[in-house]
């Protein structure tokens, strides 16, 4: 049984491959931030990297903390928390992301740390150790994020088509490109505001479980600037096979379809982290994506593409879960 605090170089050395998880995420993820604006054209690789990079830094200053919290205390019971755990969780998180970022799947890193969380958990406790309110919560967002992203692209796309009906294509396409940076600067608040949180929440829990909070579980302000550093200097690393993949290879798109992509995945982040529920990113703006391209016409959507990167999504928390739950034995018997 773990019950002596942490060394303080091993609690520093835990929270820097927290630290680390979360630059992963950015790096993996930054696809989901600037795809459209890269494939539109409408920015350059290098400099979309820097306006999503900022965006995701300053997420904090606009949501509350309600990811982070079911992050550390929603998926599962923060009693079973303990220093192995944690580290099994990370490692099975770190180790799916960069097995799918070699390949150039988008996954979802969120599910790869939840996953991780449950297998380690469960390697530790049991199924006892899982707070299935909170997993039940995160798993229906699986199928409802990616859903209302695709929902609310549609609607917008049609919107805007009868609104520009009487525009020229190019008085269309001039409009969105300057507007396209309102939507991308939203979609990579939404970005940032529920990923970042997910590292808090285990940073967070981790800190509380290690007598280190005062009695009583938070989120210190120094975690959440750490957090979202990592997260944004992640994000300027790039992340080009899976820009590839979500920007052109799912469907084609033009300005006006980027920006209604992006402001309905944007919808959908905001929505899900003001109610504390930890989405994919890589979901949403997929789904969004998929509804964009669906409503200019079905045969517009690589539907083998999307199948593909469905099957990663239902994959990715066994997976994930898997990885965590052998790392947790191995870790034990050593």
């Amino acid at each position: 049984m773990e019950t002596a605090p942490l060394a303080l170089p091993l609690l520093v050395g835990l929270i820097g491959i927290a630290l680390l998880f979360d630059f992963l995420n950015g790096l993996h993820d930054a696809a989901n931030s600037i795809a459209t604006i890269v494939s539109t054209r409408v920015l350059r690789p290098r400099y979309a990297v820097f306006w999503a990079a900022f965006f995701n830094f300053i997420a904090f200053l606009f949501f509350g903390l309600h990811v982070a919290t079911t992050l550390g205390t929603g998926i599962i019971d923060a009693g079973t928390v303990t220093p192995t755990v944690i580290f099994a969780a990370l490692v099975g998180a770190i180790a799916w992301n960069v097995i799918t970022w070699v390949l150039g799947i988008p996954s979802s890193s969120s599910h790869a740390l939840i996953g991780g969380l449950v297998g380690a958990g469960v390697a530790k406790a049991g199924p006892g150790a899982v707070v299935w309110s909170g997993l039940a919560k995160t798993a229906a967002a699986i199928v409802l994020s990616p859903l209302l992203g695709f929902v609310l692209a549609m609607v917008l796309v049609l919107a805007v088509t009868w609104t520009f009906v009487r525009q020229t294509p190019f008085a269309v396409d001039r409009t969105f490109r300057v507007l396209q940076f309102a939507s991308a600067s939203l979609y990579s608040l939404g970005h940032g505001g529920n990923d970042a949180q997910k590292t808090m929440g285990i940073i967070a829990v981790l800190l509380f479980t290690q007598g280190h909070s005062g009695g009583e579980f938070h989120v210190p302000l120094w975690v959440v600037l750490s957090c979202q550093a990592a997260m944004a200097l992640g994000t300027l690393m790039g992340g080009w096979r899976i820009v590839h993949t979500m920007g052109s290879r799912i469907t084609q798109l033009k300005p006006m379809q980027g920006f209604c992509a992006e402001t309905g995945g944007a919808l959908t982040l905001f929505l899900a982290t003001w109610l504390g529920v930890p989405v994919s990113t890589t979901h949403t703006i997929t789904g969004a994506i998929v509804g964009v391209g669906a409503a200019r016409r079905t045969s517009a959507v690589r539907w083998g593409v999307a199948s593909n990167i469905v099957v990663a999504w239902v994959v990715t928390l066994p997976a994930a879960a898997a990885i965590a739950a052998g790392c947790y034995a191995l870790t034990r018997a050593f």
